[in-house]
């Protein structure tokens, strides 16, 4: 199969699972590591860049709608910041043969978490039509 076509396929399964709300970043991140061949750190690091424009982008329309809550960015980025220094620190303390694996693991867990988790249905809200006003 020619690469263009397989890059075109990897970007079309992107966007869709993206569009979905579901992450394109799994779909780059398999690819690159499983037929590209390159390495995981490396490979997070471009799915970084990717993610990037895509944030600024969502933060703007969400900004100009207002729907963003004031009250907990400051911890969300704390904690945020922290996460990413931490987990830096151990993608360089674990290499990439063990960050790989991890990660399928993790993909793995997930996957098989969305197919057999069942989600909690719906309270539907008190019928109020019989009351009167």
């Amino acid at each position: 199969m020619p690469d263009w076509l397989v890059i075109g396929l990897v970007s079309f399964f992107t966007g869709v699972t993206a569009s979905m709300g579901l992450g394109g970043g799994f779909v780059l991140l398999i690819y690159l590591t499983a037929f590209a061949g390159v390495p995981q750190l490396e490979a997070q690091g471009i799915n970084l860049i990717f993610f990037l424009p895509i944030a600024a982008l969502s933060l703007i329309f969400h900004a100009k709608n207002k729907l963003i809550e004031k009250q907990p960015l400051l911890p969300t980025i704390l904690t945020g910041v922290l996460g990413v220094a931490l987990g830096v620190f151990l993608a360089g303390v674990l290499g990439s043969k063990w960050l790989s694996k991890l990660f399928a693991l993790f993909i793995l867990f997930v996957g098989l978490r969305e197919l057999f988790h069942k989600k909690p249905r719906k309270k539907s809200a008190p019928d109020k039509s019989h009351e009167s006003a």
